[in-house]
């Protein structure tokens, strides 16, 4: 296959993409170190080469047609992935590697990230690129290599290996509670509740647990991510109903305290999920095999019964 007929020059679809983003021949120039009249020729002879406007001149601006706009986002995605896959071969030089992992964004901050230390202590050699995606996605259409999803283990054409249940608790400031020691069921009903976007039944079935059914749920701040709730805990804004071992550290240094210990225990957990080509991966292996025994560990020693 003769590629070079189909597809323009790199230095085409790279001033192309600095003049798309900044909708200046001027500014891509300065950002590329050339002269806006070289910018200009590359994008002349891109349009040439793909036989339509990219760019309307309107008033001496720099604006983006519709083929344009879809265009130059096509072309970004596939810059990033040629830097991506680049800089994985670069890695190559030793005898490690790059894994490339979607990961839930509060699961990555609150709960992998500071026992990272541990993988790199034993091995250094391997690099963990980690990017937030919050749904299932085609590993196909992605550069991942392996994810940590929230849900079932349910993943056409992926293996999964179970990794975590969850067990959500309510969590407040211990200012909140003033000189009580904890809180019956029904009296955090009358304190506002602070909600995840994503769960918002999670105050009504837990509330339904503890036989508390005239409660006003439903009320309350909604937040996007789990950190942002565990902070407007942390703030007194309320009492957050979050996945235990997310705020294992602000438990034990009582920045916030459980003020009624009857535990929501979710029929989905985490997981680690990966092509079913991958299986023979030594990378992922390696970062599988210690994962599972990270997981284990805290299914026994970290995961200490903390109550206010």
């Amino acid at each position: 296959m003769n590629l070079r007929r189909k597809i323009p020059s790199m230095e085409a679809l790279i001033a192309f993409e600095a003049a798309a983003r900044h909708e200046s021949f001027t500014r891509s120039a300065d950002e590329l170190a050339l002269t806006q009249s070289a910018v200009g020729r590359q994008i002349a002879g891109l349009e040439d080469f793909v036989g339509v406007p990219l760019f309307n001149r309107v008033k001496k601006r720099l604006v983006l047609t519709d083929v344009g706009r879809a265009y130059a986002k096509q072309v970004r995605e596939h810059l990033e992935r040629i830097e991506r896959d680049t800089l994985a071969a670069m890695a190559h030089k030793g005898a490690g590697g790059i894994l490339e992992l979607a990961v839930i964004p509060t699961f990555a901050t609150r709960w992998l990230i500071p026992r990272l230390p541990q993988f790199y202590a034993r091995h250094a050699n391997i690099t963990l690129n980690l990017t937030t995606r919050a749904e299932p996605f085609m590993f196909a259409d992605t550069p991942f290599d392996a994810a940590i999803h929230f849900g079932n283990p349910a993943w056409p054409g992926a293996m999964a290996r179970h990794l975590l249940g969850e067990e959500m608790t309510p969590v407040c400031s211990r200012r909140m509670l003033g000189n009580r020691a904890g809180l019956a069921p029904a009296d955090l009903a009358q304190f506002t509740l602070l909600h995840q976007s994503a769960r918002a039944q999670a105050w009504r079935h837990w509330f339904a647990q503890a036989g508390v059914h005239s409660a006003d749920c439903m009320r309350g701040q909604r937040y996007e991510l789990f950190s942002m709730l565990v902070e407007a805990a942390r703030a007194g804004l309320g009492v957050a109903l979050v996945p235990r071992f997310f705020v294992l550290n602000e438990l034990r240094n009582g920045e916030l305290v459980i003020p009624c210990d009857i535990p929501l225990r979710s029929e989905s957990g985490y997981y680690l999920v990966y092509p079913e080509a991958k299986q023979g991966s030594p990378l992922l292996n390696i970062f599988e095999t210690w994962l599972l025994a990270a997981a284990e560990q805290y299914r026994g020693a970290d995961a200490v019964h903390l109550v206010a």
